[in-house]
């Protein structure tokens, strides 16, 4: 990855500026240049290509822009390694990003209708959540596909290899974050966090769970070329620092609000670029920013995906990250990437389960008109898209519909063979489960 362009000093510009070049931002096309490059919050390597008057130059111009900025600009408390403080200056963007996410979350994410039951809702949604732990494995290096690791984490069945470890590690560590949603942010819980993401796929298993040393030289490199993007701060000072983190996250006395997602956002930032850990440092980092929106009740953030949306911008994730450290310690950049990213993954959850629901209705007026199933199969099957989690013996069957043995066994075989259940068996009995793919298998049986 090409390291970003350093932006030219913009003070002695800024003091230089011509009237005319002053005149011009007055004009309506020289506001609508700045209002573009504030809400898209461009970076200098693209400001310098904004079309502009001819007596004029692209450093002026990023000398407005960084004026602008900077009289908005707030400290979070995170230090550089040299001392500087990082800052962030939210353009309306930003807010217009946070509304649509506070509007997204407060809805019933288009779930709203009484047709489906708590089971459907769940199982839908815990869907969305494997997505997310194979995507955020995947960001890490997990080379295995979606249907292998998605097959894995439904059927229960061990890890063959250190991908579907890291996948299955995240999963279980996403889904403990919400029972560790009301306890305060400790050093002793990131090590956890970061032990549980990292169990049984490291290669010094004494690396789970600790800081590193100063002995263990560690940043960040490109892994298409193996050039080197960013240097933390020294292991000695990392205690301190990742407390001083730690208090921010804590903080909550009403001296200064800052809203949770921006919080959720800049804790993502600080523990990235500390890179505490030997191994693990960016699913921690993102599982820390789950954590905080969880805990600060946004309980839907649990299903989102948004490491599926880095996984396809992976370098813009990076360059966010590089523009940040290399522009100021401006971490804005980052912010306007991650809540972009966030409202992405809003959208397509939504999608998704609109999808979902569309399929549950459809499945539902093809069974009426099945001619190769009965009244009972049709009834157990209704039963079964509403209620995904039930479990179908051949006892069951019988007593539902008061037949006989043979007659609700044979009903239940054949919906096996057809793959509208599946058969499996505990003990001596049988036993019949609903495919996570029913509604599917349903829309594709009347074609």
């Amino acid at each position: 990855m090409k390291i970003p362009e350093k932006p030219p000093a913009w003070l002695k510009a800024f003091r230089n500026l011509p009237p005319k070049a002053m005149g011009f931002f007055a004009t309506t096309t020289g506001r609508k240049l700045l209002a573009g490059i504030g809400n898209e919050y461009l970076h200098w390597e693209k400001v310098k290509y904004k079309k502009i008057p001819k007596y004029m130059e692209p450093s002026q111009v990023w000398a407005i822009v960084k004026a602008t900025r900077l009289q908005g600009q707030r400290s979070f408390s995170l230090n550089s390694a040299s001392g500087k403080e990082f800052w962030y200056s939210l353009p309306d963007s930003v807010h217009r990003e946070l509304h649509l996410f506070d509007s997204f979350a407060a809805g019933h994410l288009g779930l709203d209708t009484s047709e489906l039951s708590g089971d459907a809702k769940h199982r839908y949604l815990v869907s969305s959540l494997m997505e997310e732990a194979i995507a955020s494995s995947q960001i890490e290096g997990a080379a295995t596909t979606r249907p292998i690791a998605k097959e894995m984490l439904r059927t229960g069945r061990k890890p063959r290899d250190t991908a579907e470890q890291m996948i299955l590690n995240n999963y279980r560590t996403i889904q403990r974050i919400k029972h560790l949603a009301k306890e305060p942010l400790t050093i002793e819980l990131l090590n956890d966090l970061q032990e549980s993401m990292t169990e049984g796929t490291l290669d010094d298993p004494s690396n789970a769970g600790r800081f590193r040393s100063p002995e263990e030289n560690i940043h960040v490199v490109d892994m298409d070329d193996g050039k080197s993007l960013h240097v933390p701060p020294p292991a000695e000072k990392l205690e301190s620092r990742v407390q001083q983190m730690c208090d921010f996250a804590n903080k909550e006395d009403g001296s200064e609000f800052i809203h949770p997602i921006i919080k959720a956002v800049l804790l993502h930032f600080w523990l990235a670029y500390e890179h505490p850990y030997i191994d693990g440092n960016g699913r921690t980092a993102r599982a820390l920013f789950y954590w905080y929106a969880i805990s600060r009740g946004y309980w839907v953030m649990e299903y989102l995906s948004i490491s599926r949306i880095i996984m396809r911008s992976r370098r813009r994730y990076y360059r966010s990250f590089l523009y940040a450290e290399g522009d100021g310690l401006d971490a804005t950049y980052f912010i306007v990437y991650h809540l972009r990213a966030l409202n992405l993954a809003m959208k397509e959850l939504r999608r998704y389960l609109e999808r979902k629901q569309k399929e549950y209705r459809e499945s539902l007026n093809l069974l009426r008109n099945w001619r190769g199933l009965n009244y009972r199969q049709q009834a157990l099957l209704r039963h079964a898209l509403k209620n995904p989690l039930s479990i179908y013996t051949i006892k069951s069957h019988m007593n539902s519909h008061n037949t006989a043995y043979a007659t609700a066994r044979n009903d239940l075989l054949i919906l096996g063979k057809r793959g509208l259940l599946i058969e499996d068996k505990v003990g001596r009995q049988f036993q019949f489960l609903v495919p996570e793919d029913l509604n599917e298998n349903i829309i594709k049986g009347q074609q």
